[in-house]
């Protein structure tokens, strides 16, 4: 059933309008902060734990016999805290591929409908009716949060596309091209063994990275070089040459980064860890 999600074309207005709506959070401080730039890895799956925590605490009071009023804190919390997790996840979202962004859509309108039904369970003056619109809102949440969990996991949504370069280069120094094929500031990819590169001449000094964007596996290659950093085409990371940290979102991870040396005409690398 999921999976049909993902295929689903029809979906694909509704996409549209959300991504343009995300992105009027622009690039910069408050983006990369949403996104967990920050953390090293995304906070959205941090932040959705305090709504979904406080809401299931309303309903353990519900069948243990516990107070109304500390019932309704609770869900007032989760509220509250629903609304940094939305901000982060739509950033999240906006700069996904089109199966994530399809699930996702689901997704966060099924956190808006539990959203919605806790809070009219705030509304109710009957115990009954709010404890029965408690439990339909963990049960829709619990049922949003499946689909949370495909895009992470099944999809990989948030996760470090450049994470297994160390498992695939082998250690020590390597070959990788001829000094005099590398031109100042034009970014060059090439492959050391099954794993692509892109090599950098910047003021003198050659830099090596990971060329698939730990993001989403953007080709860093064929994105622009300023400021001594390199830009995804994709979705507009940038990444330091000096050390491959994120200087700029939607990434999180930083790109393997590979020490560098010119050996008789030729650029050899080693990367760090590798093996």
């Amino acid at each position: 059933m999921i999976s049909r999600l993902e295929r689903s074309a029809q979906l694909d207005g509704v996409v549209s309008v959300g991504q343009r709506v995300a992105r009027l959070i622009r690039p910069g401080r408050v983006r990369d902060t949403l996104n967990g730039v920050w953390l090293g890895h995304p906070v959205h799956p941090l932040l959705v734990q305090v709504p979904v925590g406080t809401w299931l605490s309303a309903s353990v009071l519900d069948f243990t016999g516990g107070e109304e009023k500390a019932a309704r804190r609770l869900v007032s919390t989760g509220l509250a805290a629903a609304l940094p997790a939305t901000l982060a996840g739509a950033a999240d979202w906006s700069e996904q591929h089109e199966q994530q962004m399809r699930v996702g859509v689901v997704h966060a309108a099924g956190n808006a409908l539990a959203a919605a039904v806790y809070g009219a369970s705030l509304l109710c003056r009957s115990h009954q009716a709010a404890r029965r619109l408690r439990l339909a809102g963990l049960a829709t949440v619990a049922a949003s949060g499946l689909l949370g969990g495909h895009i992470s996991f099944r999809l990989a949504g948030g996760a470090n596309h450049a994470e297994d370069v160390p498992h695939l280069v082998e250690p020590g120094w390597q070959y990788l091209m001829r000094s005099g094929d590398l031109p100042d500031a034009q970014p060059v990819r090439r492959m050391l063994g099954e794993v692509p590169v892109v090599a950098v001449r910047a003021d003198g000094t050659v830099h090596v990275l990971a060329d698939r964007c730990s993001h989403m596996t953007g080709p860093l290659s064929g994105g622009e070089l300023a400021d001594g950093c390199l830009t995804c085409p994709w979705h507009g990371s940038r990444f330091r040459l000096g050390d491959g940290s994120v200087a700029r979102g939607p990434a999180t991870a930083p790109q393997p980064r590979f020490l560098t040396r010119e050996v008789g005409g030729a650029i050899q690398v080693c990367l760090p860890g590798a093996g």
